[in-house]
Formats: C-alpha cells, sequence, structure tokens
C-alpha cells in the first residue's frame, strides 16, 4: 500500500475541504450586507434640489438620488395626535401600521419585533445616534450600542435648543437617568453625525455587520440654522408656495396645535418667507452632515457592501393651507422624502409608485434575505428597486386625529373626510390637474359619484389597515371606536 500516495490524497483532501469551507463561508456572508438608515425630522418631500426644488442647496443628498431610486410618493401612514413623528418611526423600524401601534407608538410592547432585534439575532452591531421617542425599554431592545441619543421629541429652545442638544452616551441597562443627561456645545445635526462617523470609522463597524440608525431633529424647530447656511437663503429670494394662504379656511381639527402657534393668526406673506428661509437652512445644514457621513462610509471602504436608506419621518406644511405644522392630510405634511441605494439596487431612478414608510423594514429583511417577523405588515419594494416602474399599491390611504381621513388613487383623485365638532366637511382634488391642493372639487355635483367611489374605497383602505373608525356614523368625528387603537 502506497501510505505516501495515502497521505497526500489525504492533505489535499482536507486542503479541498478547506477551500469549499472558505468559499462556503463567503457565499454565506455575501448577504450580511450593512444598513444605513439616516431619517430626518419634519422634512416635505418637495426639498431636495435634485428631485425639482431649485431655491434649496442639497448636495449629498443629490448624490444619493444619482446612486439610487428615488420614491416621489412616499408616504407616513398619519397619527392620531400632534407628535406623528412617534409612530413614523415605529412603522419605519416595525414594518407594522399605525391603527396597531400601543399610544401611537409612545410604547413598543415585546410582541412588536423590530428590524435591530432581528439583525442582532443574525449577529449584526446595532447602532443608534440621534432621537428616540418611544420608551426605553424599546430602544434597549433595539440597539446594543450607541451614543449622543436624545430621549425626546424636540429640542425645547428652554433645554438648550438645536445649538445645545441635551443628550445621552448610550445605556446598556436602558435607564437613562436625568443625571446622566449632558448638554452639549455642538449643534444638533453635527453631534449626531458625529456619533455616526466614530462608529463607521471603528473596528467593530468592520469586523461584523451593523445597523447604524441616525436619527436627526432637523429641520424640526426652533429652526435656528448656523448663519453660513441661513445666509445661502435671503428673505427677498424666497417665493411663497402657490397654495399659501393667511390662514386655513375651516376649523380642520387641530389649529391650536403647538405648531400652529409658531407663527401669529393671521400669517403674513413675509413672515412665512422668513420660516421657509429658516427651514431651508436647516435642511442644508442637515445635508451637510449627511455628506459626512456617506464619506466616512467611503473612507472606512464599506459602502460597497451597505444599502443606505435616507427618508423623513413627516411633511411639513410651513404656510401652505394657512398651516404651519404636519397636523393635516395635505400631501406637504403626508409625504416624505425617500431614498434607497446600495449594492445591486438600481441608480439614478425614480419611482412614482404609492409606498410608506413602514415599507422599509420589510424591504430590508427582503435585501437582506432575512425571514421577517409575522408582526410585519407593510409591503417590501424589492421588486421596486430592481424595476422603479413596478406599483406594489392601487391606493394610499391617511389618517389623522378621530377626526380625519384621507384616500389617494392611481387616477389622480384625493379624498379628504373631516368631522370636527359634529361638522361634516370634504374635500376632493384632482392633483394630477392641482398638484398645490388649490381647487376643491367637492361642491361640483359632477363629482357627486366619484365621491361615493371613493368612500366606498376608503372604507376598503380602513379595513385593510386595521382602522376600525366607521365614518358611515354620524359622529364618527368625535371619539375613537369602543375598540380603541392599538388592539
Amino acid at each position: 500500500m502506497n501510505f505516501n500516495l495515502i497521505k497526500s490524497c489525504f492533505v489535499i483532501g482536507c486542503c479541498c475541504c478547506l477551500f469549499v469551507t472558505s468559499i462556503s463561508a463567503q457565499k454565506s456572508s455575501t448577504h450580511l450586507k450593512n444598513v444605513l438608515i439616516i431619517y430626518s425630522d419634519d422634512q416635505s418631500f418637495n426639498t431636495i434640489r435634485a428631485l425639482g426644488n431649485r431655491q434649496i442647496y442639497t448636495p449629498n443628498i443629490d448624490q444619493l438620488v444619482k446612486r439610487g431610486v428615488s420614491f416621489t410618493q412616499a408616504h407616513v401612514m398619519g397619527g392620531h395626535q400632534g407628535a406623528v413623528c412617534i409612530p413614523s418611526r415605529v412603522m419605519m423600524l416595525t414594518g407594522r401600521y399605525i391603527n396597531r401601534l400601543p399610544k401611537d407608538g409612545g410604547v413598543i410592547p415585546d410582541s412588536i419585533i423590530g428590524l435591530p432585534e432581528i439583525l442582532q439575532k443574525k449577529g449584526y452591531t446595532t447602532f443608534h445616534t440621534g432621537k428616540w421617542h418611544s420608551d426605553y425599554s424599546a430602544h434597549n431592545r433595539f440597539f446594543n450600542c450607541g451614543d449622543n441619543i436624545f430621549m425626546g421629541g424636540m429640542h425645547f429652545l428652554n433645554d438648550g435648543g438645536q445649538e445645545h442638544p441635551t443628550v445621552y452616551h448610550y445605556d446598556s441597562k436602558g435607564v437613562y437617568e436625568k443625571t446622566t443627561a449632558w448638554k452639549s456645545d455642538t449643534f444638533s445635526s453635527k453631534l449626531y453625525a458625529d456619533a455616526a462617523i466614530e462608529f463607521l470609522s471603528s473596528t467593530k463597524a468592520k469586523e461584523q455587520p451593523f445597523l447604524c440608525y441616525v436619527a436627526f431633529t432637523s429641520p424640526h424647530d426652533p429652526r435656528t440654522p448656523p448663519k453660513e447656511f441661513l445666509d445661502k437663503y435671503p428673505v427677498d429670494k424666497i417665493s411663497l408656495p402657490p397654495n399659501f394662504l393667511p390662514q386655513h379656511p375651516f376649523d380642520n381639527g387641530d389649529l391650536a396645535v403647538r405648531d400652529e402657534n409658531l407663527l401669529p393668526h393671521p400669517r403674513t406673506a413675509l413672515a412665512v418667507k422668513h420660516e421657509i428661509a429658516a427651514y431651508y437652512g436647516m435642511i442644508t445644514e442637515m445635508d451637510t452632515q449627511v455628506g459626512r457621513i456617506l464619506a466616512a462610509l467611503e473612507k472606512s471602504d464599506l459602502s460597497k457592501n451597505t444599502i443606505i436608506v435616507f427618508a423623513g419621518d413627516n411633511g411639513l406644511a410651513v404656510g401652505q393651507h394657512g398651516l404651519l405644522g404636519k397636523q393635516n392630510l395635505y400631501e406637504h405634511s403626508i409625504r416624505v422624502p425617500m431614498i434607497i441605494a446600495g449594492p445591486g439596487i438600481k441608480q439614478n431612478k425614480i419611482s412614482n409608485g404609492f409606498v410608506y414608510l413602514s415599507d422599509i423594514a420589510p424591504t430590508l429583511y427582503d435585501y437582506l434575505q432575512i425571514a421577517p417577523p409575522k408582526t410585519v405588515e407593510a409591503k417590501s419594494l424589492m421588486q421596486v428597486l430592481h424595476q422603479p416602474n413596478t406599483k406594489v399599491r392601487n391606493n394610499i390611504y391617511n389618517v389623522y386625529g378621530n377626526w380625519s381621513r384621507s384616500l389617494k388613487t392611481m387616477d389622480g383623485y384625493k379624498l379628504i373626510m373631516y368631522n370636527v365638532k359634529g361638522v361634516l366637511t370634504t374635500q376632493l382634488f384632482n392633483l394630477k390637474n392641482d398638484p398645490w391642493e388649490m381647487h376643491d372639487l367637492s361642491t361640483n355635483k359632477k363629482y357627486a359619484h366619484k365621491i361615493i367611489a371613493m368612500r366606498k374605497q376608503l372604507k376598503k383602505e380602513m379595513l385593510s389597515a386595521f382602522d376600525d373608525l366607521n365614518i358611515d356614523l354620524p359622529d364618527w368625528g368625535r371619539k375613537p371606536s369602543q375598540k380603541g387603537y392599538g388592539s
């Protein structure tokens, strides 16, 4: 027996096994892409230069537009109270719909599973910096590291504003005692970008897959951009939106909410121009920080293996329809920017199909080849990332409070229904001819059948989104249904 031959074959066999094992390991790890989510605060859909607003400067977000797929019909589903950002962020991270979020997302029970939780089980580092507006326990469940964390809804001036944000270092116990908070001298967006850059430059980010969630508090008020960014927007160069009004024409149910008291009533053209200038300045400053984060990703040689999601949590009126805030169902408040870029995704493409922010989580599961938890209710957009003309929805349903609902259909029509203190109001717009929602068609008898048909479709959409408010009842807008929300 030739023992040398047997020995050689054994060595070669072992080497082949090791080689095959190495190749298999490489193949199995190729789908473990990194995830970078950048979320802005109160940024409306029409605030990106590359997507049509020629008055604003967003060079870094413009580059993301070129690198990926931009969704021009992305929506927040809505909220039942003024802080729409709370459910928006939870919907994005969980793929859940608004009507089944306890306390509108203020609490995320263990039964609702978030994307970061699933990724942790797959060996991911889950890092967070910036805003968190839900319960501390859920934050600790979702993220295993982070820094410069803001626990709250906005940087009130009395607490330091955007210039001196009060934040925390990551607390592994999830307690976040007020005594451990500290006040920074760094502008909020830069502070959060600094934390993200430090993480992306770390050994940890290079050695294992990660989810990095950067939750900005810009361009939410107080809108106090650094002078160099505000100076880019002289007030005399700012154009008023075509749908500017001194005041809203009827009571929409929340005209006295905090956002609506940031300027005196009625609004003046000059005051609104100042507000728009500050709004744009905040966005341009934030865009600079987005650029720094993307540069750090490149420098660490991570961009080739990272999917990037940029989106806004909800829109803002900023003078349109006589409103300032997001507590309404007009386009400026329910539509948001949303861009997805990364390996294998089409570049410099536009999708005009209806999507929700809650579609982000199932899309990421699909992209990463990870089975989503049963708590996901939204839809994956993977087909759209490969073929941007693909449509995943025929209609968009939106909710605000317990007194207003809306429906958009693919033929361009939009119905908004209100029941405020027993006063029923209906609005109908043809968005193809009237994108600024300036011409209400509801009183035109020509559209009576259209309104009836859209009301029927709205009820179907409400049912599919677990909205148990019965809009056929005369008092449907006065209080929540007996079952309540978050069931």
